[in-house]
């Protein structure tokens, strides 16, 4: 590997983010590579979700746990190590699977909670060193074939559980309880000490990665546990960084370098600080031979963007077998999206989010960088329009330059900048046949208008209760019952008003729909739609009840899309769309939406 870096890749350090206020300066490295490789692997691969002949006791299916759940004797528990291929098994492989797949570090279970260890371990004698024959130490070799192939190098360490040593916690303690003078006893004896060894013996460790789900004032671990924890890797490894999972939130302590989210939860608000989903291809981290939940590789690229569009990480596990083989379909979705990212990386790494709201346009996502010249905006189109035309709403700039960032010539793309509204005119055939990237090129960091309501790849604007322009946080949105039939919709007992703004790029007549399901016999309410100088007013109806489900007694109120007729818009411009729900005294209105095109 060469270490002379190039020029270039000194102006892209200095360029790539930092808009993320919160981001501290060991975790600059992570907020740039915002791409991960997890890995799931040890004993527990040998089980495959399978103990005699019996699948895992209990449906998440979470193959890692099959010590625990189908109540395994522990040294039963370690004969699977008999079913592993040692000539086989070679880390350098998952490392070279990472490289080729664009991730940018690698993070492997050193100890899972059954409390076995990957590496030669001195503090214990339940580790691959006392029970392979040369003895194994996955965690050299990994950290071996990282060093070697540029890639940071993350630990997993199951702190808080650990089924293995007579004190560290088993869920099966709330049965019979153990004191924290026990506990701290398997703190002090394996914990630190372990977590010692691998601090001092692996050179450069990018990130510690903690696995406790629960704040620890709900766990038996303490606070000063914690810290005392912290603190190690602050002395060994300054530049280490520790995960939220520690059991000490961002909140409680900013030393904390970035949040985990929950397994498999993606980001659903833009945060100033670094954050990290952890997730897998199909549903088991450990290799379970009875997971077919795959997700698709388009899934998994806009699992990615949306992340990066927020301001966060994705970190994509592999469960190997035990002779180290990668399940072919992990494999195949890892290597797709590395041809992606070779393609569109440079609107992943080192980009961030935009200032717009996340959900304003329905045909995909925004990330954006800093250049030399000024500003790049790209947008990420998941649905590329039937129009052939793409329509950004809300910044208030002319771009200098629109292409494909597939294109190497940059070839432009013919536009149409005025006030907030770009119509982008796109080529027949998408360059990408899972997410196709289009980069906007500004002089600066663009401004916005904030609060409006875009209109969509139909032509249209979708006017709900959550995108209206004022008091957002006010209106009680009811979500969605039953599978979906029931829609999400505002209950209204009084009269109510709805404001939303619009920048019209197309003047002329636009017709109105408002969508509401309303059940009383006689009403006498009224639902009241003005803009530009113009009221509509539609008598509100019954909308009877229908069948959610065939065959399932499953009957529900009726939602039903109402045509109140037509406003004129006479110029181009900014617009009030207000909407006025009344109901009769003693009645009630379930708004849904209305639909202006």
């Amino acid at each position: 590997m060469k270490h002379v870096l190039s020029f270039s890749f000194l102006i892209f350090m200095a360029l790539s983010v930092f808009g993320q206020s919160q981001t501290n300066e060991r975790a600059k490295w992570f907020a740039d590579a915002r791409f991960g490789m997890f890995i799931h692997w040890g004993v527990y691969s040998g089980a495959e979700g399978h103990w005699k002949g019996e699948k895992l006791r209990n449906d998440n299916d979470y193959a890692e746990w099959i010590f625990y759940r189908n109540r395994i004797e522990k040294d039963e528990y370690l004969t699977l190590l008999d079913r592993f291929d040692w000539d086989e098994i070679d880390p350098e492989e998952w490392v070279i699977l990472a490289k080729k797949s664009g991730m940018k570090y690698v993070t492997i279970t050193a100890k899972h909670h059954d409390g076995f260890g990957l590496w030669n371990s001195k503090v214990s004698n339940y580790d691959l060193g006392d029970y392979t024959n040369p003895g194994r130490d996955i965690i050299k070799e990994l950290a071996d074939a990282c060093k070697k192939h540029g890639l940071k190098l993350g630990l997993y360490y199951s702190h808080w559980l650990d089924w293995e040593h007579p004190f560290g916690w088993d869920h099966t303690m709330e049965l019979n309880p153990i004191s924290q003078e026990e506990y701290d006893k398997y703190w002090q004896e394996k914990v630190i000490p372990q977590m010692r060894e691998l601090l001092t013996n692996y050179g450069e460790i990018g990130m510690i990665w903690f696995d406790m789900w629960i704040d620890h004032s709900q766990a038996i671990v303490s606070k000063e546990e914690l810290l005392q924890l912290k603190n190690l890797i602050r002395e060994l490894q300054p530049n280490c960084l520790v995960n939220s999972r520690l059991g000490l939130t961002i909140e409680e302590d900013p030393d904390i370098d970035f949040k985990t989210l929950g397994d498999n939860q993606l980001g659903d608000k833009k945060e100033d600080f670094p954050w990290q989903s952890p997730a897998t291809v199909a549903h088991s981290w450990g290799f379970h031979s009875s997971d077919s939940q795959w997700k698709s590789t388009s899934t998994l690229l806009k699992s990615l963007i949306n992340n990066v569009s927020l301001n966060g990480n994705f970190m994509l596990n592999i469960g190997p077998r035990a002779n180290g083989d990668v399940p072919f379909e992990i494999q195949q979705r890892m290597l797709e999206m590395g041809e992606w990212l070779n393609v569109n990386g440079e609107s992943i790494y080192g980009a961030e989010a935009f200032d717009l709201d996340k959900d304003l346009h329905d045909w995909g996502k925004i990330t954006c960088r800093k250049t030399e010249n000024g500003e790049k905006l790209f947008l990420h189109v998941f649905n590329w329009p039937l129009s052939k035309k793409l329509y950004l709403t809300g910044i208030k700039a002319k771009p200098e330059k629109v292409y494909l960032l597939a294109d190497k010539q940059k070839s432009p793309l013919h536009f149409s900048s005025e006030n907030v509204f770009t119509e982008i005119e796109l080529p027949s055939l998408q360059p990408d046949p899972y997410v196709s990237v289009i980069v906007v090129e500004y002089k600066t960091k663009p401004e916005i208008e904030d609060g409006l309501v875009a209109k969509n790849q139909e032509g249209g604007f979708s006017l709900t209760p959550g995108n209206v322009y004022e008091n957002r946080d006010e209106i009680q949105i009811e979500k969605k019952e039953r599978g979906g039939t029931i829609p999400e919709h505002v209950t209204i007992f009084k009269p109510q008003k709805f404001l939303w703004k619009i920048y019209v790029d197309e003047p002329g007549k636009k017709s109105v729909d408002v969508s509401y399901s309303f059940q009383n016999k006689n009403g006498s309410g009224m639902i009241k739609v003005s803009a530009a100088g113009g009221s509509l007013v539609h008598e509100v109806e019954n909308t009877g009840k229908t069948v959610g489900e065939a065959n399932s007694n499953w009957v529900i109120d009726n939602y039903k899309s109402n045509p109140l007729g037509a406003l004129y818009f006479a110029d181009k411009g900014f617009y009030i769309v207000e909407l006025e729900v009344v109901p009769a005294e003693g009645e009630s209105i379930l708004f849904q939406w209305a639909w202006l095109k």
